[in-house]
């Protein structure tokens, strides 16, 4: 089991229901629901400004988008899980680091294809996003299973820890290589070819590392329940209680360094507003930290009101794609009264770029988000109850 992407086993073996993993796929569709909520609010808000910029964004707006935080990180932590998970019930790295080769280069094919539409039909323009991260992170990840588990715990570790030493390096400092640091450190636009640009959303490093980490820490789950729920819960608190500490230094570990505001709330919001493109690591530590956390918290309870969320956790790759294009032309839908053929190609992920007079206020970004988590629960419930019935080799890449 994964996030975005789950990761099946290689050999498609039906595997019996595990108690242990309901909290992985709950944890896993809250996420999904999280993440459905920020691509609702940058399809439909009406705000035209950074929800994170402490000057001009409310405590309201600004959690509404900080708390989508969570999602990348436990989505790249829940792939490394799975990969863990993998190897143990079948003990064979060659066709799991196959599998994961071949997975991850379908993820990059869909990142530029079938996601780069749902998100905008400009055809001179490709963005690479979470499914680009996670893609190639599981071609490195491939090679990676191969190590001792220390060692894979220590490069992980090290990319995580020590890559914010190289926050003042820059692409143009590689000249004609510049495009690669791009594309392993940095968030940029640049064009491969003429008039087509490429953005960069997630830049590789540290994804890789935390990735790394994941596989690493699955062995928390072959420990006995109330071990592991007893570590779970003392590393959740040790990353947040680290976070704390270092940024409160504000030596080391994020280049956005927080400060006094005109309140103890703004404060508050400057302290926890982190750099994710990349993510640094404070970042990490704070949103792994509180995910873990929550694991921990699924661990020891059973939640039944959030038992629907546990059907998106088990199709996550199917309810990512089908998303997307659910919100976009709802999007032109609701758009169309007003501006006519012009709603397909308005700019929706561009806020600055949007008509003034578009969008709608916090609340009603709520309601619609509902909306379409209820429109979502019987389409992926089909593809479930279809994906349980049918073991066609093509059903392992959804």
């Amino acid at each position: 089991m994964s996030s975005i992407v789950s990761v099946p086993d290689p050999e498609n073996h039906k595997q019996p229901i595990s108690k242990r993993l309901i909290s992985l796929d709950l944890w896993r569709g809250l996420v999904m629901a999280l993440m459905t909520l920020d691509h609702v609010r940058d399809f439909f808000t009406n705000v035209r400004f950074n929800s994170l910029d402490i000057t001009q964004s409310n405590i309201p707006l600004f959690f509404t988008r900080w708390v989508t935080h969570l999602c990348a990180p436990s989505f790249i932590l829940l792939v490394g899980i799975a990969t863990y998970l993998s190897f143990q019930r079948h003990q064979n790295k060659r066709k799991l680091s196959y599998f994961l080769f071949m997975r991850g280069l379908w993820l990059v094919f869909l990142e530029l294809t079938v996601i780069k539409l749902a998100w905008t039909f400009d055809l001179t323009f490709f963005g690479a996003g979470v499914l680009w991260a996670i893609g190639w992170s599981m071609v490195v990840l491939a090679a990676l299973i191969h190590l001792p588990t220390r060692a894979i715990t220590a490069l992980g570790i090290l990319l995580i820890v020590g890559h914010n030493l190289f926050d003042n390096f820059n692409a143009e400092q590689l000249g004609r290589w510049g495009w690669l640091w791009t594309m392993l450190h940095e968030q940029k636009m640049f064009a491969p070819f003429p008039e087509i640009n490429f953005f960069i959303v997630y830049p590789l490093i540290p994804w890789i590392g935390v990735m790394a980490i994941g596989y690493a820490f699955g062995r928390v789950f072959d420990l006995e329940k109330s071990q592991r729920n007893q570590l779970l819960r003392r590393l959740g608190l040790g990353l947040i209680l680290a976070f704390i500490i270092l940024r409160a230094t504000n030596i080391y570990g994020d280049p956005q360094p927080w400060s006094f505001q005109s309140s103890f709330s703004r404060t508050l919001l400057s302290f926890i507003n982190c750099h994710k493109y990349p993510p640094s690591l404070l970042f990490l530590l704070m949103t792994l930290g509180l995910s873990i956390l929550i694991l921990h918290l699924f661990e020891s309870h059973r939640f039944r009101i959030l038992n629907p969320l546990v059907l998106f956790g088990k199709v996550p790759l199917f309810f990512y794609i089908i998303h997307l294009w659910l919100i976009h032309i709802a999007a032109i839908v609701l758009a169309f009264p007003h501006y006519g053929w012009k709603a397909i190609i308005l700019p929706y992920i561009f806020s600055s770029q949007m008509p003034a007079d578009y969008g709608y206020d916090l609340p009603k970004i709520y309601g619609l988000w509902i909306i379409m988590l209820v429109i979502l629960y019987p389409i992926c419930n089909w593809f479930a109850n279809y994906k349980a019935k049918h073991k066609d080799w093509w059903l392992n890449y959804l």
